[in-house]
């Protein structure tokens, strides 16, 4: 009689599991069209659409961190296609709004914070008299975080070559460890993999473009 009446529980318990792997299917199809789109967009109200795309999933779906994380690096492709630096600031300002509410769910994943230091060194080039003392210290520091948190992390590493060679170049001093960073960072590109489906994959071509200038 017990094993009769534990039945209709398994069939519930079961019926339960599978709406969730289907919901869990829905959402990470629904995101990798939108990280493609995100990723090729030719335009920046493509790049805006798909924002709005990413901040509904993360709107929906509230233990996610990678539509925020998508949302926060589309405005940030838009801040650096815009030529107007007045027009900058704000863009930015919407890019750290959407880290922000990445790191609220995924404070100790080093994609999201490696992205937040991506957004100090922008800020950055917008005025660089009057911002490269402050807002440098911040992205040195936060990409320390994002290695520290986890080494592998090949966007972590070059973002924080691209750092330390521009640091070097205004100084006059040598580029040789922002190069050698650089280079763990290149094989790392070729190495690392992630169990997220929806793990960021951008980069590589950036850092490919630095690599030029070491010699």
């Amino acid at each position: 009689m017990k094993t009769l009446k534990l039945i209709p529980i398994l069939i519930a318990s079961l019926a339960l599991m599978a709406l969730s792997v289907s919901a869990n299917d829905k959402y990470n199809e629904m995101m990798q069209k939108n990280i493609q789109t995100v990723y090729t967009a030719k335009t920046t109200d493509e790049i805006q659409s798909v924002i709005n795309s990413f901040e509904r999933i993360g709107d929906a779906e509230k233990s996610k961190w990678e539509p925020f994380y998508y949302a926060s690096y589309g405005y940030l492709m838009m801040a650096l296609r815009e030529k107007e630096s007045a027009k900058k600031d704000p863009l930015l300002d919407q890019s750290l709004k959407a880290i922000e509410k990445a790191k609220a769910i995924a404070q100790a994943e080093s994609e999201v914070i490696a992205l937040e230091g991506f957004i100090h060194m922008i800020r950055v080039t917008v005025d660089p008299a009057s911002r490269g003392q402050q807002y440098s210290g911040l992205a040195m520091q936060t990409f320390g975080k994002a290695i520290a948190l986890n080494p592998e992390n090949p966007r972590a590493l070059s973002l924080m070559a691209q750092m330390q060679f521009g640091t070097a170049q205004f100084f006059g001093s040598s580029t040789a460890e922002a190069c050698g960073t650089l280079n763990k960072a290149l094989e790392k590109f070729d190495t690392f993999k992630s169990d997220n489906l929806l793990a960021p994959t951008w980069g590589k071509p950036m850092a490919e473009g630095l690599k030029t200038q070491c010699k």
